[in-house]
């Protein structure tokens, strides 16, 4: 009896703390979500702010906006393009590991141009436009320069499986027709033979199928309704009247 009663309480323990770990689990993941949302939604009013102010503003403070703009634009295609092609293709984690350490002069080019946004000597901004500008172009080349090897590497390889795909269906569509050179040797051999076996052979073929008609043929076309594709439309129903 005491063994029992031990036994449901281990149980019961172990219930409560699967519980309370699943509960942890859905909570943090919960959280995440949360941040993950807050993130996009902040990234996107600073985008937007940022398109207004580079179309709306004119002097430095418009440059200064277009030039965050540029780069957080070029950065966030090269991050993405990347973390999407890493998945398949394992030599683009150096690629990754470069473009992590271009991130982090690229926030501090960020931080430097949001500051400037609030700097009300416009002399000073003026004088520090060429350097920051400089350093914007430097960035935005290194990270498109990287997104633009990752798509064209992507695009390659694509292309070469195509190729070989190509080749083996040419090969199984050739060897599906292997009737095609029987066929050929037949008539060149009924070519050379008299007149009277060329006259009697259509005979011959109508006997022949009307022997075989309550067999199965060899090549018989596939069933359409059997294999159903997305680019595939339903057949219509026939009408009834």
């Amino acid at each position: 009896m005491e063994a029992a009663i031990t036994i449901m309480a281990l149980l019961f323990v172990a219930f409560v703390a699967l519980g309370v770990y699943a509960t942890v689990k859905v909570a943090k993941a919960a959280k995440r979500g949360v941040d993950r949302t807050v993130d996009h939604a902040r990234r996107a009013v600073e985008d937007t702010t940022l398109k207004a102010k580079s179309f709306g503003q004119v002097g430095v403070g418009g440059q200064l906006a277009q030039l965050r703009l540029s780069l957080r634009t070029s950065m966030r295609a090269t991050q993405d393009a990347l973390h999407a092609g890493v998945a398949e293709d394992a030599s683009l984690r150096e690629s990754l590991d470069l473009f992590h350490r271009l991130s982090t002069h690229a926030r501090e080019l960020d931080e430097d141009l949001k500051r400037l946004e609030r700097e009300p000597d416009k002399a000073h901004l003026v004088a520090q436009l060429p350097d920051l500008r400089h350093r914007t172009e430097q960035i935005t080349h290194s990270a498109d320069a990287l997104r633009f090897a990752a798509r064209d590497r992507a695009r390659k390889f694509a292309e070469d499986e195509l190729s070989v795909l190509s080749a083996q269906i040419d090969m199984e569509a050739g060897a599906l027709r292997h009737w095609t050179g029987a066929v050929a040797g037949t008539e060149g051999a009924d070519g050379g033979s008299t007149g009277t076996k060329g006259a009697g052979r259509p005979q011959d073929r109508s006997d022949a199928g009307a022997g075989t008609a309550g067999q199965p043929q060899a090549i018989t076309a596939p069933d359409p309704r059997a294999t159903a594709y997305p680019w595939e439309k339903a057949n219509r129903p026939e009408p009834t009247t």
